[in-house]
């Protein structure tokens, strides 16, 4: 399997999937992949047909496993290797966090390290009741970086963040789901298809309508003196003024389902 093979794209039913393909290091995220994920977020995000990303993890045993330690001699080897790494997994992990679409983690498996820093960026987390969550950073030395360290405190709260950051230990799907960290946790059989109804659920609503309460909820958490209040009345606007708006009364009035096109 070559390096490009290793990360994956499919669109279908207005879902667009991005799938860690690295199963024989439970997808450990190389160089290669981190770049190929940001121009797979690009291309979902300019892509009018995608109106949900899922991300997922192949082979069935883990989400991602956090970076990919037999690349480090390669791609941390000098400074300007380490700074490519690093530009790739910043600009990554910012599509993924400020991306225009909903965005969905379907986690199966192990969730370490960089694959929590992953799963924090989506704007829900779906896991199966075999799942395992740690950021073993403290076992291996390394610091934790503010911005991923940031995503953590504002899912779980500053008291879950330290009980997971000091003690890099495993914690199961249900302590997951208690500390906040995910949405939902379902049977390993069924996660596939709860995540795809969910996905397809979301695909049918009205996208200008996602995308505002996206942009709104994404201002609410900033500081007051950062929330750009102007953005969220004009995306609003947006709604009202679209031909979606229009769609949906009346197919309310109809008793059909809405065919919204997003405009």
């Amino acid at each position: 399997m070559t390096e490009t093979d290793k990360m994956l794209a499919t669109v279908a039913d207005g879902i667009g999937t991005m799938t860690f393909n690295n199963p024989e290091r439970h997808n450990a995220v190389s160089l290669e992949m981190w770049e190929a994920a940001g121009s797979i977020l690009d291309d979902f995000a300019n892509n009018p047909a995608v109106r949900v990303v899922v991300l997922a993890g192949a082979g069935g045993k883990a989400f991602v496993s956090g970076a990919d330690i037999s690349k480090f001699e390669d791609e941390r080897a000098s400074q300007t290797a380490y700074e490519r790494y690093n530009a790739a997994v910043d600009r990554a992990s910012t599509l993924l966090y400020e991306h225009p679409k909903p965005t969905i983690a379907k986690i199966r498996g192990w969730c370490l390290g960089g694959g929590v820093g992953l799963a924090t960026c989506c704007d829900l987390r779906i896991a199966s009741d075999n799942s395992r969550f740690a950021v073993p950073a403290a076992k291996l030395g390394l610091g934790y970086a503010y911005k991923g360290l940031k995503k953590i405190v504002d899912l779980v709260g500053p008291a879950y963040a330290k009980e997971i950051l000091y003690t890099a230990r495993q914690f199961t799907a249900a302590e997951a789901l208690g500390m906040g960290l995910v949405n939902r946790v379902v049977a390993a059989d069924d996660l596939d298809a709860y995540v795809q109804d969910y996905a397809v659920t979301i695909a049918g609503n009205a996208p200008l309508t996602v995308a505002a309460a996206k942009v709104a909820v994404g201002e609410a958490v900033k500081p007051d003196a950062e929330r750009d209040l102007a953005r969220c009345e004009a995306v609003v606007d947006a709604c009202f003024a679209s031909q979606d708006y229009i769609e949906g009364r009346r197919a309310f009035m109809e008793k059909r389902k809405p065919d919204f096109q997003g405009r």
